[in-house]
């Protein structure tokens, strides 16, 4: 790979999966054997608000015990390194790509460590346990703060930007993904259709690796070193 200037970069749960962060869905359709319609719909948090805001305090609390591995640091050395202009989007909630030290950084899903006031609507930080009651820190609205996650039904963040980036993008590289869930399954049939180079590095094929002109199965911990040392020596 030569000749590139501008990258856009997607990253899914399978790079954070090696930090001990289990991915969004598992074989059974479960996520810490809750259904998604449960704890990440409107209607869940409207019909069982505690659950919800337990499931995601619960979420913060195990982040807090997992670190940035391999992959998140490479991408993070990326980001330092690279000349030209760099877009790292991920589906991720976490905050480990933040933590290996990226700032070139989109989080199209909304953010574990960050809450949403229902009353005002800002996006404040936040760390604790909504369940011990909550006070916005713009609107002083009390115990109207929900986790700053997107929800199933509700509109990604970021998606004007991303679109701006892909359509000046040289390169479009998808790490850890599923290609299963829209709109981040449709970024690669865009880079195809506006002639971008495509590469997938995974740990099995995902749904869309049809649309990558290559593929690269394995480990991101291993796969995105690697492929970063390259770009660099480029």
């Amino acid at each position: 790979m030569s000749g590139f200037n501008n990258i856009v970069i997607l990253t899914g749960a399978g790079i954070s999966a090696e930090s001990g962060l289990n991915t969004f869905r598992a074989s059974d359709g479960l996520w810490e054997n809750h259904r998604v319609e449960d704890i990440c719909t409107p209607e869940a948090l409207a019909a069982n608000r505690e659950l919800v805001l337990d499931f995601y305090d619960q979420r913060r609390a195990a982040l807090r015990t997992v670190e940035p591995n391999a992959g998140h640091l490479a991408l993070a050395r990326l980001d330092r390194e690279w000349r030209g202009e760099l877009l790292i989007v991920t589906q991720n909630v976490d905050d480990l790509h933040e933590r290996a030290g990226a700032t070139r950084l989109l989080h199209m899903h909304g953010e574990l460590m960050s809450a949403l006031c229902e009353e005002c609507g800002g996006r404040v930080p936040f760390g604790g346990a909504m369940l011990d009651g909550t006070v916005c820190g713009q609107c002083g609205a009390e115990d109207r703060l929900r986790p700053d996650v997107v929800f199933f039904g509700e509109m990604p963040y970021g998606m004007e930007r991303i679109e701006a980036a892909l359509a000046e993008a040289d390169l479009f590289v998808s790490i850890g993904t599923s290609g299963a869930v829209y709109p981040a399954a449709g970024f690669v049939q865009m880079a195809r259709h506006a002639e971008i180079e495509t590469l997938e590095l995974n740990l099995e094929r995902s749904a869309g690796s049809g649309w990558f002109d290559e593929t690269r199965l394995g480990k991101a911990s291993q796969l995105v070193p690697l492929w970063v040392e390259r770009m660099l020596d480029i």
